[in-house]
């Protein structure tokens, strides 16, 4: 304890400036081992009381290296903080190797671990990205346990097959899911040319590398993550109950009166449609039942639990890092009783175990061992596929009035007059079964990292070999199928009950719901099993040429071997080899390649080179802009070249295939004609030898800067991808039906994907305590099709060039008539055209032919993929608090959902605005229909939504206790982390639910998914 009296204490004042003699504002001054501190004025002046001449002045400014000094016989001081060099020195992790920030020209985003966990409790690292990495846009579909990867763009699309990034964990090819966040120490988004052609056929989609954290000298560090997760459903389609739906229907019915005076018999009276609101008894609300399956099938809220326990420290000889993370994933079904001794539903538990050793062998030779394992089981109905929509199907298209879930006598509800009509949801999942899929990894990589400095000067050799290994058991659980279950449904006009099961199908008695689910002890699916091993060795040179000349190179070869199942390993062989020069921090070039080989192809293609070239200029190292003291840094790159992409469908493509079976017809033709004894061999697949990769040229332009100290960073790039030699399946081409066999697919395609990202950062300390700091990036990137094999006589609005990659196409409306006489003078549809009604769209007759018809199906809003993302993050810190909000949106995106109200006579009608009627002619939506069918065109435009959203992505307040609080210090902490968050808290959307895309399940938007959830996470992180 330093004693101060006011006796002893001197009086000092100072100036504080930067190298430019620039005098820097609000610098804290500090007495070192007090509490004694000031800051600098507006001209960078201080004074501060100091207890005697003996004492140390520690300043601080953030974006400067912290300086200690000395009062010693002084007591007016002239100070000089220097920038600190740590941003431009940061390591940024590349393809085979690592640079240093500021030498980089490549487009290459970086994140980290840190960032990642602050997702609100999310445990997938795709879904952690969202929004945090310019460029990469997410989307995602569905929030089942286990199953909520986001599909991943880089740059949006250039190609129609294969979109999916390279994904590289420690330099090795492996899936992002076998990874967990707290073992992440950086992951690097590598986007154009001079970043992706080092991996030749496999770059030309992005890269995305993840590095896992790895142990430091020092005493043992343990870390601890507790996250408490309650989750909800976030947004399912507004439906409205049985009252008002019986009420549209009687509308419908009135409208089409017209049309189909038969449907009056449908037409329900008042009375009985107040029964369904206001029941008088039991037996009246299950007469007419007024269900929302929504409360039905889901609980307020399900429960998930993520733990994590990692320790890492280590000495000059043997450095570690060891994690294990526990993951529990809750179901959002409730639990349905099902008397049959199981419990049936959802879920999802993961163990993760990894340890990263480095051993330093002698001063040369650096050993590293990286083990990990998973073993993740999920939970699900017996043989469900995750398509299998009948345990959701009630949330979205089963009428609130059909029956009820489960009936006061604990009979299940099922809708007699048309099974398929009405799906019992809460029935489903009830007597499901159910099923564990157990998925466990075990991955190993070595790696000998030697220093041949010995003999040559900046030579080092590396040497790695992995061996990975994955299986997947399935069947294991119990299994309920076809054991029937007591269902009836209630005729809401006669009162009578049907039963399902009117008697014992085995002896005829009267049927008893019984116990006749057998188990299964599992079963290895040998054709999901998959193992895979890469050995690579490389070489790396670096040299420094006087004091300006810095010079490396770089050659590596690899080779991979990846099998599923029983089939032939996959091969690939890549050459890759980088060059690069820096002279004094200011110029920078750099040249790499890849000569990389795939099995896929013929030995004429099998065989490919690919290269890029990067340039970048250290704009504010240059005397002209010494002046702009404001500039810290400023950087202008470019990068250009091809690469290319063998992840195409279809493994023998350039081979034709023969099958062996069938006989040909002799004589008469017909039932019981006579067949020829002969077999046939026929093409089943027609190869094409010529067949090779996919190839893209890459163009990008980007600067990045930093200006004010520090407090304002960011960049912008500008690119530019054609894509050419895209494959194109047989079925897709311009072949004439008499061909006589599908055409073989062929390198005929041509795309040009071209936009820009911008990222702005914001950091800036006000004071000792406070800090203000943002986060903000926005990504454009819109696609065109040049070429794709098009019929030439085809209309131009038909041919796929011209268009983007996922462009929707709809018939389109053009307002409503709204009189018989604007009905009469609209255009014919070639079918049901007798069948329009006052109210229905004008559809538009594109090729003014006079008619509709299926050409007049064209081009409609934008793609199915969003051409804009932005994020904000903005936070702010004060003391141990830090707050922050995360949104996160896109637009120019289109997406189909087939909400059709009162579809098939199903009495369920969709939230969508008001109705058309004589009355109120400019309605959101025109009166569904009963009885009478019009023309599929009719709908028009109806359910193509306007994509856009924009969503609180994430939001957290958290407190952090240093060492210096006593209690932190008497349990041996080094620190304690308390936060609430919360991830998907709230949509704005036009949306009829918060999927934003339709893949999950059936890739069917009106089937539903499992629900998206939003998430509030009570955590701490703990460390010793």
């Amino acid at each position: 304890m330093i004693k101060i009296t006011f006796a002893q204490q001197t009086k000092v004042t100072g100036t504080i400036s930067d190298n430019k003699q620039t005098p820097i504002i609000g610098a804290t001054v500090t007495v070192k081992g007090t509490n004694i501190r000031t800051q600098t004025d507006t001209d960078g002046r201080f004074v501060i009381n100091v207890p005697n001449d003996q004492s140390i002045l520690v300043i601080g400014y953030v974006g400067m290296v912290t300086k200690e000094v000395s009062t010693k016989g002084k007591n007016n001081l002239k100070i000089v903080l220097s920038e600190d060099q740590s941003a431009l020195n940061d390591v940024v992790v590349i393809g085979y190797g690592t640079q240093k920030k500021a030498s980089v020209v490549a487009a290459i985003a970086q994140t980290t671990g840190k960032v990642l966990e602050r997702a609100g409790g999310v445990s997938s690292i795709g879904a952690a990205l969202t929004g945090n990495v310019p460029g990469v846009i997410t989307t995602a579909s569905t929030g089942m346990p286990g199953e909520e990867d986001p599909q991943i763009l880089i740059r949006g699309r250039s190609t129609w097959n294969n979109t999916g990034p390279l994904i590289l964990v420690d330099g090795i090819e492996r899936t992002m899911n076998s990874v967990d966040i707290g073992s992440v120490e950086t992951i690097s988004v590598l986007k154009d040319a001079s970043a992706t052609a080092v991996f030749g056929v496999r770059g030309a989609n992005g890269v995305i590398l993840i590095t896992t954290k790895r142990g430091r000298e020092g005493q043992a560090s343990i870390r601890g993550t507790i996250n408490n997760v309650i989750k909800s459903p976030s947004r399912l389609p507004g439906k409205y109950d049985s009252y008002d739906a019986l009420t549209i229907k009687n509308q419908a019915i009135e409208n089409e009166l017209s049309l189909k005076p038969e449907s009056w018999a449908d037409y329900l009276p008042q009375a009985t449609i107040n029964k369904y609101r206001y029941p008088a008894n039991l037996a009246e609300s299950e007469r007419y039942p007024n269900v929302n399956w929504d409360e039905v099938l889901f609980k307020d809220y399900a429960l998930s639990n993520n733990v994590n326990l990692n320790i890492s420290g280590g000495t000059a000889k043997v450095k570690y890092f060891a994690n294990a993370d526990y993951l529990y994933e809750g179901d959002l079904f409730r639990t349905f009783k099902n008397d049959r001794g199981y419990e049936p539903g959802y879920g999802f538990n993961r163990l993760n175990v990894r340890s990263n050793l480095d051993f330093q062998l002698s001063k040369s030779t650096l050993f590293k061992v990286n083990l990990s394992g998973s073993r993740g089981v999920k939970k699900s109905p017996w043989g469900n596929s995750n398509s299998d929509y009948s345990y959701w199907i009630s949330a979205y298209s089963t009428a609130p009035d059909v029956f009820m879930p489960q009936y006061s006598d604990g009979t299940w509800g099922y809708y007699a007059p048309n099974v398929q009509k009405g799906l019992n949801s809460a029935r489903n999942l009830a007597v499901s079964g159910v099923g564990y899929t157990t998925t466990s990894r075990i991955t190993t990589d070595f790696t000998l990292d030697q220093d041949l400095g010995s003999l040559v000067k900046g030579l080092n050799f590396k040497g790695t070999i992995a061996l990975d290994n994955s299986f997947i058991e399935g069947n294991r659980g119990i299994n309920d199928l076809y054991n029937g279950i007591q269902s009836k449904w209630i005729d809401p006009k006669t009162g009578l009950t049907t039963y399902e099961q009117a008697f014992d199908g085995t002896n005829r008695f009267d049927f008893q719901n019984g116990i006749n689910w057998t188990t299964s002890g599992g079963t290895v699916q040998d054709w999901s099993t998959q193992r895979r091993l890469f050995y690579q060795g490389q070489l790396n040179y670096a040299v420094k040429l006087g004091t300006n000349h810095n010079i490396t190179a770089m050659g590596l070869f690899n080779r991979n071997e990846v099998a599923t199942g029983s089939e032939i390993p996959n091969y690939r062989e890549d050459w890759v080899f980088r060059t690069t020069y820096n002279y004094a921090n200011k110029y920078m070039i750099e040249y790499n390649g890849a000569y990389n080989g795939s099995e896929k192809f013929s030995t004429k293609n099998r065989f490919a080179f690919f290269s890029s070239g990067g340039l970048g200029w250290m704009l504010s190292e240059e005397k002209f802009m010494k002046p702009l003291k404001f500039i810290d840094m400023l950087k202008l790159r470019a990068s250009y070249g091809a690469i290319g992409d063998d992840n195409v469908s279809g493994r023998w493509l350039y081979l034709t295939q023969w099958a062996y079976g069938g006989q040909t017809k002799l004589g008469v033709t017909g039932e019981g004609s006579e067949l020829s004894p002969y077999t046939w061999y026929k093409i089943s697949a027609l190869g094409n030898p010529d067949v090779h990769w996919e190839k893209v040229k890459k163009t990008n332009f980007g600067i990045d800067y930093s200006f004010f100290k520090g407090m304002v960073t960011g960049k912008a790039d500008f690119f530019r991808d054609r894509r050419t030699d895209i494959l194109i399946l047989g079925a897709n081409r311009a072949i004439p039906s008499y061909f006589g066999v599908d055409a073989p697919v062929a390198n005929l395609g041509i795309v040009e994907n071209k936009g820009y990202e911008l990222e702005l950062a914001f950091n800036k300390r006000l004071g000792q305590n406070w800090r203000l700091w943002a986060n903000l990036n926005y990504t454009h990137a819109k696609d065109k099709v040049i070429e794709a094999d098009d019929a030439q006589l085809l209309p131009e609005y038909q041919k796929r060039a011209n268009k983007q990659i996922s462009q929707s196409y709809s018939y389109v409306s053009a307002g409503n008539y709204n009189t018989w006489d604007e009905l009469y003078g609209s255009t014919i549809h070639d079918n049901n055209d007798g069948q329009k009604l006052p109210g229905n769209y004008y559809i538009i007759d594109y090729n003014g032919d006079g008619i509709i018809d299926s050409k007049d199906n064209i081009p409609y809003g934008f793609p199915s993929n969003p051409q804009n993302t932005y994020n904000a993050t903005f936070g702010v810190d004060w003391k141990g608090f830090s707050l922050f909000v995360q949104l996160y949106g896109v637009n120019n995106v289109t997406r189909q959902v087939v909400f059709s109200s009162l579809a098939g006579q199903n009495h369920l009608v969709y939230n969508e605005g008001s109705y058309w009627s004589k009355d109120n002619p400019n309605a959101d939506v025109p009166l569904p229909r009963w009885l009478s069918t019009a023309s599929g065109y009719t709908s028009g435009n109806r359910y193509m939504y306007d994509g856009s959203y924009i969503r609180l992505k994430n939001a957290e307040l958290a407190y952090t206790f240093e060492k210096s609080k006593s209690f932190i210090k008497r349990i041996g902490m080094e620190s304690l982390r308390v936060y609430v968050n919360g991830n998907n808290l709230y949509v704005w959307t036009k949306m009829p639910d918060d999927r934003e895309s339709n893949f999950a399940g059936t890739g069917w938007a009106s089937q539903g998914a499992y629900p998206t959830v939003k998430r509030f996470n009570i955590g701490a992180n703990i460390t010793f």
